[in-house]
């Protein structure tokens, strides 16, 4: 049975019989089901991971096929992405501080914007790459920063 689940944009979804595939090339297909035909593109195909994104009538759908080393990895918990713990913000490069979008006591996750440096007239945002609370903000809106200058702290 695990042959047949299929996840489809990130439901587990198990296979059903009748349905019916006709290729126009290796891109272009028509899926016939209950009386219905669906115009169908594969956008992007990686088989080394059971992966498929397709268009169907114009909706965009991303399918993966599990299998039985998928329930494996899953089993042994090694399907869960390691997030790194901040410790602190160091400047990237010299440059004036535009805008400190965080406060003290603030939790971050993942892709949250930090703040704005600009540098050779270019506003640079700087985003979390990993999760924190911030313990302290050392400069402040318009401060001038040198390369590797600690600006946050996290606890």
């Amino acid at each position: 049975m695990a042959n047949r689940i299929w996840n489809i944009d990130g439901n587990e979804t198990v296979a059903s019989e009748g349905a019916v595939i006709k290729w126009e090339d290796s891109q272009f297909f028509t899926v016939s089901y209950n009386g219905k035909s669906f115009n169908g593109e594969v956008l992007e195909e990686k088989t080394e991971s059971n992966f498929l994104k397709l268009k169907l009538n114009h909706r965009v759908f991303e399918i993966r096929k599990k299998g039985e080393l998928d329930e494996l990895i899953s089993a042994m918990g090694l399907d869960v992405p390691k997030v790194r713990k901040l410790k602190e913000l160091q400047a990237p490069m010299p440059g004036r501080i535009v805008n400190i979008a965080v406060e003290i006591g603030q939790e971050l996750n993942v892709g949250d914007d930090i703040l704005s440096l600009e540098a050779m007239k270019m506003e640079n945002v700087l985003k979390a790459e990993g999760i924190g609370v911030v313990k302290a903000i050392n400069f402040s809106n318009d401060d001038v920063v040198e390369k590797g200058a600690v600006i946050i702290e996290f606890e």
